[in-house]
C-alpha cells in the first residue's frame, strides 16, 4: 500500500483549496489588491496565484461554510504582509476585519477576514530559540 500511495503522490500537480465568494467580483478584486494574479478557469472559477502558490476562488457561497473556512499561510516574514494589508485600508474599503499580529506560543500570527467571511491566518513560525519576534 505505501508504494501505491507514493506513486499517486507523484501524479499530483497541485492541491488547491476552493475559497467561497459571496460577491465574486468583489472577492476577486480584494485578492488582486493583495497581490494575487487571477487566471480564469471558467465564469465561476478563477485561480488566484501568488508565485508558486494558489487557491481557487469560486462563485459559490454558503454563509455557515464561509464563516468557518480558514486559510493558513505560513510566511518567512510577517511584517511586509502586515504592512501591505494595513496600507490597503481594507476594512474601510471592503468592510472586512483585520487582526493585528499577535505572538502565539508557536509563532507570530495576523488575521484577515475576506469579504465572504473567510479567515486568513498569516503566520511566521518562531525561529528555534527566538522568543522576541514582533512585526
Amino acid at each position: 500500500m505505501p508504494n501505491e500511495a507514493s506513486n499517486l503522490a507523484d501524479t499530483i500537480k497541485a492541491m488547491r483549496p476552493m475559497v467561497p465568494a459571496k460577491d465574486f467580483a468583489v472577492s476577486r478584486r480584494f485578492y488582486e489588491e493583495l497581490g494575487f494574479q487571477p487566471r480564469a478557469i471558467d465564469d465561476r472559477l478563477v485561480e488566484m496565484q501568488l508565485g508558486a502558490y494558489s487557491f481557487i476562488l469560486q462563485d459559490y457561497y454558503v454563509e455557515q461554510w464561509a464563516n468557518n473556512f480558514v486559510m493558513h499561510m505560513l510566511v518567512t516574514d510577517l511584517k511586509p504582509w502586515w504592512d501591505r494589508i494595513s496600507a490597503l485600508d481594507l476594512p474601510s474599503r471592503y468592510g472586512v476585519k483585520t487582526l493585528a499580529p499577535k505572538q502565539e506560543s508557536w509563532g507570530l500570527v495576523a488575521g484577515l477576514i475576506d469579504p465572504a467571511g473567510v479567515l486568513w491566518r498569516i503566520a511566521q513560525a518562531r525561529a528555534p530559540g527566538d522568543a522576541s519576534q514582533t512585526p
